[in-house]
């Protein structure tokens, strides 16, 4: 299977590049982890007290977000049969989830930060952009499979967590579902929670059916290469996600679910909300502690920085996002604390992978598309 990232002896300074066009065409979804990891950081400054800091991030992100969609375009436009190899790559092809992942982390930022800088008019555009959302979550998470099992080849020896990315787009759509509904009108109130927990189901089992291969594949073939040191973190996204989303859907939709006659049913989806979400918590915390364990041996032999590193943000952001949530639901003051601790790792950990991105992208570095290697 070709390698994610090259070999650093291999790489040319940005100035050695043959063209200024070579960014372009060198430029896969791999970007969008940069947007995803600070877009969970600005939803959640908040937390620590830091809602312009949030706001000024959000915006800056928005931007960013716009580039690199500007940027990949660009790519299909200009050498439409180099950026289709993309498809073929068993490895760089699952970043296409990254997308839809990143466009949520802007989407949930409209109701606090956009209301705030452009008033309620904004709110207009958070159903059609959320179908938006829905729509490329589930492209991905239905097609990129269908590669997997058609055209790519695939080992379990080489298998990673990023077998996660495009699978969990739709659970974040799903939280994102889960933020929308206080906001809308009930009947559309009551089709995007639906929407939402169709969407879960069609990303939290496939999800953990994922991580019980990759549980299979580290106990035979051990660790990945420390290349792909990061993704040991991965596995807190889908459980992370899958908890806060089960939180937001439960905590509205027994009013939804009143109002079509159906309080019953709104009364279980409050208590599985709960119910599910610790529990969901609680395998992410085992994951966590395994993965810092793992960290901590990669450390001893030096990891390589490249944009994999982004890793290490938006896992440990929505895991920190669904323990306040729990700090709120349960009210209790350990759950407060730890997500606050999250919170505070998560910055930490932004400003070091955001140092080494821009370093990285000044030199060239991080300009490297492994499927331009395929024939």
């Amino acid at each position: 299977m070709p390698r994610l990232y090259p070999n650093p002896a291999q790489l040319r300074p940005l100035h050695q590049l043959d063209s200024p066009r070579e960014v372009i065409r060198q430029f896969t979804p791999n970007w969008f982890a940069v947007v995803m990891g600070t877009g969970i950081l600005a939803l959640a400054l908040p937390q620590l007290g830091a809602p312009a800091l949030g706001q000024g991030l959000w915006v800056a992100n928005l931007l960013l977000f716009a580039l690199f969609c500007v940027l990949y375009a660009l790519r299909w436009l200009c050498y439409f049969d180099q950026a289709r190899r993309i498809f073929g790559h068993a490895t760089v092809s699952m970043f296409i989830g990254t997308i839809p992942m990143a466009l949520a982390t802007l989407l949930n930022g409209l109701p606090s930060y956009g209301v705030a800088l452009w008033g309620e008019g904004v709110l207009a555009l958070m159903l059609p952009i959320w179908w938006l959302d829905v729509a490329l979550a589930l492209a991905c998470g239905v097609g990129i499979p269908y590669l997997m099992f058609t055209c790519q080849e695939h080992s379990i020896d080489q298998m990673t967590a990023v077998w996660l990315l495009p699978v969990v787009a739709a659970e974040v759509a799903a939280a994102s579902g889960g933020l929308m509904i206080p906001l809308l009108p009930p009947a559309d109130a009551y089709l995007v929670l639906i929407t939402s927990y169709v969407l879960w189901a069609c990303s939290v089992p496939v999800a953990l059916s994922i991580l019980v291969i990759l549980l299979l594949r580290m106990a035979v073939h051990k660790l990945p290469t420390p290349n792909m040191a990061a993704s040991s973190l991965l596995a807190l996204g889908p459980l992370g996600t899958g908890a806060l989303g089960l939180l937001l859907l439960g905590n509205d939709a027994s009013t939804v679910f009143a109002v079509q006659g159906l309080a019953g049913v709104g009364a279980v989806a409050q208590g599985l909300g709960v119910i599910g979400g610790l529990l969901l918590w609680g395998l992410g915390l085992w994951w966590l502690l395994l993965a810092l364990l793992i960290l901590g041996r990669y450390l001893r032999d030096g990891i390589p920085f490249n944009l994999g590193w982004w890793a290490f943000t938006f896992p440990l952001g929505v895991y920190a996002l669904a323990t306040l949530k729990l700090a709120e639901v349960l009210q209790l003051a350990f759950f407060s604390l730890f997500g606050q601790a999250l919170v505070v790792a998560l910055a930490l950990l932004w400003l070091l992978v955001m140092a080494g991105t821009l370093r990285g992208a000044w030199r060239g570095e991080l300009f490297n598309a492994p499927c331009l290697s395929m024939c």
